[in-house]
């Protein structure tokens, strides 16, 4: 069947480019200066780094602040620096494979074990999604008094706006994304500012001691492990590394040009780091207004109507000058608009995000606006249960109802990350995938494994508690007990599914090995 008849089906198969529709589309100069091609690298890491300081990073960061100072900064820290290496793995595999990961891991394992992963990572893009939607319908709520129930609604049209982004072009998407990047980033950098912190205590949380990880003391409901694990948690996502295995291949280099294809890995990684530092700097403020904006232990509600009415409450607040710009409203308006603003932005990433791992896992391809409409109906159906679930109950209920709910959802991400983390570093280790030039050298491969084994130990040692919470902050002992149970079962499900994972990938690799030898063979 030819193109031209394939083109005007909704559902397509899609075997070719990782986003074809953007796929080498922006020009790269050539013998220019450093800040100029950097200039024009930039934008795939800001699309990423917005997944590090989306809506559910935010509650996290400002509890773990709450509750424990500035002990938890050095989590902060180790996660982003973990985040980095990640990246730097995904952007290198799409740039020097011409695949992303969905396509690689499709290409070196069976058709079975590819719709298994596609579900599963489908299922924590809508867990993310769940929480971007409650985001967003709380900013509308805050900033326009728009009844819950209507803003969820609201939040489905932003297909709307990725439409209109998609006709005017994908370098206009990077400076949207980098603009409401910036937003954000001045909201929390002016309140900090206000607060007056102890910078000394700030810099001295960056250095892990024993207590960083420990399991006393019990602050409301939670210990500073515990703490440590919703900042990794809501930190490291899936989803990340598949999109930027894809946007990193939106330049257009020579491929067969090995210098040229070195020098798109060298400017992507510069732009990476740069963007994950703004997000490293967004997290590390979020903790700090934990600590320095809101008297200790002030903020009972950490759900997002709880720290928006906390910022206009001058007897939650620590400081005369903060009492003062509270007081006008300012710092409760700024926090709601930062947070319209982080909802919007991980709508444009988690739509292209989608049509990656779909194109890739199951070569099924649909229209950008009516991929984004199904994910986002999906995924508004358990809030809008929510919602009207407690509609008849007191606000904080319905408040702690919707934290509850965007807390719970990450669990699906703790399920997800090894399948995404592995695979990367198995890629990126291998001479056959990635040529003896490009492949991961000694050092990148034994921080790239204690990464992917303390990240994979972490969410699973985290999971018994993550499926408690499903119960409500106090369950009985038979409600753990039941916990426990689902959890042992799912990590073994998890672990046997990586088992697969790993022998398939490694079969396929040794494939791939063996018909390239035994090319470089008939060429002699």
């Amino acid at each position: 069947m030819s193109h031209t008849q394939n083109k005007h089906k909704f559902i397509e198969y899609a075997n070719g480019p990782s986003l074809e529709e953007i796929n080498g589309t922006v020009s790269v100069p050539k013998g220019q200066g450093f800040w100029k091609t950097l200039f024009a690298y930039s934008g795939p890491g800001a699309l990423v780094a917005v997944g590090y300081m989306d809506p559910g990073n935010w509650s996290t960061s400002i509890t773990g602040g709450q509750n424990f100072q500035y002990l938890l900064m050095s989590v902060i820290l180790m996660s982003s620096l973990i985040a980095m290496l990640l990246q730097y793995m995904a952007a290198k595999l799409g740039i020097v494979s011409q695949m992303d990961l969905a396509q690689a891991i499709r290409a070196r394992t069976s058709r079975s074990l590819g719709i298994v992963l596609w579900v599963l990572t489908e299922l924590a893009i809508m867990a993310t999604d769940i929480a971007e939607v409650i985001g967003a319908a709380i900013a509308l709520y805050l900033l326009f008094d728009i009844p819950l129930v209507v803003a969820v609604f609201i939040t489905v049209f932003d297909v709307l706006l990725l439409l209109l982004l998609t006709k005017v072009g994908f370098r206009k998407i990077e400076a949207l994304v980098v603009a409401l990047i910036l937003v954000i980033l001045f909201v929390f950098t002016y309140q900090v500012i206000l607060s007056d912190p102890d910078w000394s205590a700030v810099f001295a949380g960056f250095i892990p001691t024993s207590q960083t990880f420990a399991s006393k003391p019990v602050i409301a409901g939670m210990d500073p492990l515990h703490g440590a694990l919703g900042i990794i948690g809501a930190t490291v996502m899936p989803h990340n590394l598949y999109l930027h295995s894809a946007v990193s291949q939106t330049r257009n280099i020579d491929h067969n040009n090995e210098d040229d294809v070195a020098e798109a890995v060298r400017f992507s990684a510069w732009d990476s780091n740069i963007q994950l530092t703004f997000a490293f700097v967004v997290n590390s403020l979020l903790l700090i207004m934990g600590v320095a904006v809101f008297k200790s232990g002030a903020v009972k509600d950490p759900s997002f109507f709880g720290l928006y009415h906390a910022l206009s409450d001058s007897s939650m607040l620590s400081n005369g000058v903060l009492i003062k710009v509270a007081q006008s409203g300012a710092l409760s308006v700024l926090f709601a608009v930062a947070l319209l603003a982080s909802g919007q932005n991980s709508t444009i990433t988690g739509t292209l995000t989608g049509q990656v791992i779909m194109e890739g896992f199951i070569h099924m391809k649909m229209p950008l606006w009516a991929r984004r409409l199904i994910t986002r109906l999906i995924s508004v159906i358990p809030v809008l249960v929510c919602v009207m679930l407690t509609n008849s109950k007191n606000p904080l209920a319905q408040h702690e109802a919707l934290n509850n709910l965007m807390n719970n959802s990450q669990v699906f991400l703790a399920f997800a990350l090894p399948f995404s983390m592995i695979p990367l570093l198995m890629m990126t280790n291998s001479t056959a995938e990635m040529g003896s030039r490009f492949k991961n050298g000694l050092w990148l491969r034994i921080l790239g494994w204690l990464s992917v084994i303390s990240l994979t130990l972490l969410n699973l040692r985290g999971l018994p508690d993550s499926i408690a919470a499903f119960y409500g902050d106090n369950p009985n002992a038979a409600q753990m007990h039941q916990a426990y149970i689902i959890a042992y079962f799912a990590i073994a499900a998890i672990l046997a599914l990586l088992v697969w994972t790993i022998w398939d990938l490694h079969r396929g690799n040794k494939e791939l090995a063996l018909k390239q030898a035994a090319l470089q063979n008939d060429a002699k």
